[in-house]
């Protein structure tokens, strides 16, 4: 089975617990206002790997990231490409490597791919249907989230925070709520915007919906994360 592989991070730090073998998947359904990953979004632009060839290369580097780390595929949106993820999942349980899945939870219950996934990073797009098609251009369902739930998959969920659109408090305590009915939530990360893919949006001539807004600021991230962990009285 062929997936279609944007780039590979042979120790990446940010992506699940541990050192991570990092999988960029190519292509995604969705227009997320701050993406950093443009150059994903059309599938057809892909270099092609088998499953065999992938896992002779990550059993390279199992020393390497050890028990405390893995492999992490992300995007993209990888289940776009839920069979060919699925197939590479059952290789690594095979030879005892820690599984995690970097995705939106876009659309399908993807139930034989969380079989074999250890962890799954959420990445939260919107409190609510309007605000996930203001931040994405499509509104997500349930189904995955609701069969992570149901099969007791460990969650790491992820905001990201944009300055002047949802650094506010009343934002938060609407995030606070929707994720308070999520089960098996190990972690919650507020990721704060970066105005890092401003060249990638020029070079590839597409039209950056942010490119006037500034960093996030990280004492204010700090202040919604205390806001967010917060235990209601």
């Amino acid at each position: 089975m062929l997936g279609n592989i944007n780039s590979i991070e042979t120790a990446g730090l940010l992506d699940g617990p541990g050192v991570r073998y990092v999988i960029f998947l190519q292509g995604c359904p969705l227009r997320c206002i701050y993406c950093h990953n443009p150059e994903t979004w059309n599938i057809k632009e892909n270099k092609l790997m088998t499953v065999s060839e992938l896992m002779t290369n990550i059993l390279k580097y199992k020393d390497y990231f050890g028990e405390k780390g893995g492999i992490t595929v992300s995007g993209g949106e990888p289940l776009l490409q839920s069979a060919f993820v699925t197939e590479l999942f059952k290789e690594c349980k095979k030879n005892n490597i820690h599984t995690c899945l970097d995705t939106s939870g876009y659309q399908g219950k993807h139930e034989e791919l969380l079989k074999y996934t250890d962890l799954v990073l959420l990445d939260i797009k919107g409190i609510n249907d309007a605000d996930e098609k203001y931040i994405t251009s499509k509104v997500i369902n349930n189904d995955f989230l609701d069969t992570c739930q149901r099969l007791n998959t460990k969650i790491w969920i992820r905001h990201v925070i944009m300055p002047g659109i949802n650094d506010n408090e009343a934002h938060i305590l609407k995030l606070k709520e929707k994720i308070k009915n999520i089960k098996n939530v190990e972690k919650i990360e507020l990721l704060p915007y970066h105005s890092l893919a401003n060249d990638k949006y020029k070079k590839l001539n597409i039209d950056y919906k942010l490119k006037d807004m500034k960093d996030m600021n990280l004492n204010r991230i700090k202040e919604l994360e205390d806001l967010l962990k917060t235990k209601d009285a």
